[in-house]
C-alpha cells in the first residue's frame, strides 16, 4: 500500500475509480461500498444503476468521482484539451485524474484490440510527482513540474484520453488553477 512514503492502491476487479480516489488523496478513504453508496444517491429510483458496471464489479463513472471528491470539500475540473498544460497554475492542484484507454488482459494473455477505458492518479509526494497507476506493480516516479508537464501531455494526446484537476472547492470556484494569462486567452478563443 505505502512504499517510501507513498500510497499506492493496486488494481482489483473494476475498481480503477475508487484506487485513483485513494491514490490521489494519499489514503484508504473510498471502499467499494462508498461508491455504490453514492451511485445509489445519484440515480436512486434505477434498477440497473448507469454509474456503474451492471455487474457490481466497479467501473464507476466520472460522476461518482465528482461526487466522492465533494465530499471532501474537493472539486473536480474538467481539463479542456484545447489548451496547453503550460497555462495550469500547478501549485494550485492537488492531484491529477486521468481516463485514458488501456488494453483488456487476462492474466498473461493481453487483447490489445480490446479497448476499455481506465481511471488513473498523478500526485506530488516529497516534492516529486508520481504516477499511481493501480496497475502498475509500484509508484512510478515522473520528477518535478516540467517533468510532470510532458507527462500530462503527452497522456492528453491520445485520442480519447480525458483529465481531471483535483482541487479544493475555492480554488474551483477562483478559477485560480488556470494561469491569469491563460484564462484571458482562453475567453478570447472561445468567443
Amino acid at each position: 500500500m505505502s512504499e517510501g512514503g507513498v500510497f499506492h492502491e493496486k488494481q482489483r476487479l473494476e475498481l480503477c475509480a475508487i484506487h485513483a480516489l485513494n491514490n490521489v488523496l494519499q489514503e484508504r478513504v473510498f471502499t467499494k461500498e462508498t461508491a455504490d453508496e453514492i451511485c445509489k444517491r445519484l440515480a436512486p429510483q434505477c434498477v440497473v444503476n448507469p454509474h456503474r458496471s451492471v455487474f457490481g464489479t466497479g467501473n464507476y463513472d466520472v460522476n461518482v468521482i465528482m461526487a466522492a471528491l465533494q465530499s471532501r470539500e474537493l472539486a473536480a475540473v474538467w481539463w479542456d484539451k484545447r489548451r496547453t498544460v503550460q497555462s495550469l497554475c500547478i501549485s494550485k492542484v492537488q492531484g491529477f485524474i486521468l481516463n485514458v484507454p488501456s488494453c483488456v488482459s487476462f492474466g498473461i494473455l493481453s487483447l490489445p484490440l480490446l479497448r476499455r477505458r481506465h481511471w488513473l492518479a498523478v500526485r506530488q509526494v516529497n516534492e516529486q510527482y508520481y504516477n499511481l497507476d493501480s496497475k502498475l506493480k509500484s509508484p512510478v516516479c515522473i520528477g518535478g513540474e516540467t517533468q510532470l508537464r510532458t507527462f500530462l501531455s503527452e497522456q492528453l494526446s491520445q485520442d480519447v484520453a480525458e483529465m481531471l484537476l483535483v482541487v479544493p472547492r475555492e480554488v474551483e470556484e477562483d478559477g485560480s488553477w488556470l494561469k491569469a494569462d491563460a484564462a484571458v486567452e482562453g475567453a478570447n478563443r472561445m468567443d
